[in-house]
């Protein structure tokens, strides 16, 4: 009997019956589960500070009539700032129930700037809808092949059409 798990970014990802399994693998696996662990805040109260720490710069150097310096991280705390606003509805449940997905999506691969991912829409426990993202692994790892294997498996087991 084929199994269905396909590689991911940091780990494997599991296709059950009734559930989706995350599971986190080797190095990139290991530094995930130290800054994310199962929620996303935590990654998401860091990029706070590095946005507050930005902006404090920013006045420093608005201080020493450093624009361009100024401007840039500004820019930098604001871009920080607007990604924390949109990726409050993300989760990095490692197991999402199947009768809870409302939506899997499949984002292709740009070549030399992002890499496939599913991203699954569910609803969470306390029935908010959440989205979870599984991102496959990149060209240098056979990412090609491991995205038409996970495609594949996902159209399998009628996640996706």
């Amino acid at each position: 009997m084929e199994q269905n798990i396909f590689r991911t970014k940091t780990g494997y990802c599991h296709i059950l019956a009734d559930r989706i399994l995350l599971t986190r693998d080797g190095i990139a696996g290991n530094i995930a589960k130290l800054t994310v662990g199962n929620k996303i805040s935590r990654i998401l109260i860091i990029y706070g500070l590095i946005s507050i720490f930005l902006f404090y710069f920013a006045f420093e150097y608005f201080k020493e009539d450093k624009f361009a310096s100024m401007v840039f991280n500004i820019i930098l705390g604001l871009f920080l700032l607007y990604n924390i606003k949109k990726s409050l509805n993300y989760s990095a449940a490692s197991i999402i129930a199947r009768d809870r997905i409302k939506e899997v999506k499949f984002m292709n691969a740009k070549f030399g700037a992002t890499r496939s991912a599913f991203e699954i829409v569910f609803e969470d426990n306390n029935g908010k809808l959440k989205k979870r993202l599984i991102l496959l692994p990149g060209s240098l790892n056979n990412g090609s092949a491991e995205t038409e294997k996970a495609l594949a498996i996902m159209k399998s087991e009628k996640l996706i059409a």
